[in-house]
């Protein structure tokens, strides 16, 4: 789980992030990215449509995101939000592939290659 300092919580945060952020489009998210310009902990927030599938489904959508977001905060910099949109087909996909999409995504939205 994701601690309350590494979470957007308010609307304006994610509208912010989405509009500024850098985008990386894969297969079955996209991951923005926007620098705050300070040094504090990295947040993750994230975005299930209803397009995902039913209320079942972007559940356990948002927990797997979340706990790939858990994963990756200790070896991301600080200062960041991190926005990660699931898109329909991403519940049936795999655990390791999701990981590797997201994974991959914050390196290309952070332009570290």
């Amino acid at each position: 789980m994701l601690a309350k300092v590494n979470r957007i919580a308010r609307a304006e945060d994610f509208r912010s992030t989405v509009r500024r952020g850098r985008r990386a489009g894969l297969e079955h998210a996209v991951v923005y990215v926007a620098e705050r310009g300070d040094s504090s902990p990295t947040r993750f927030g994230f975005i299930v449509s209803k397009a995902v599938g039913n209320s079942v489904v972007r559940h356990r959508m948002a927990r797997r995101l979340r706990a790939v977001g858990h994963e990756l905060l200790p070896s991301y910099p600080t200062g960041r939000d991190v926005i990660v949109r699931a898109l329909p087909g991403s519940p049936e996909v795999s655990w390791s592939i999701l990981h590797g999409e997201i994974s991959d995504g914050l390196e290309r939205s952070t332009g570290k290659r």
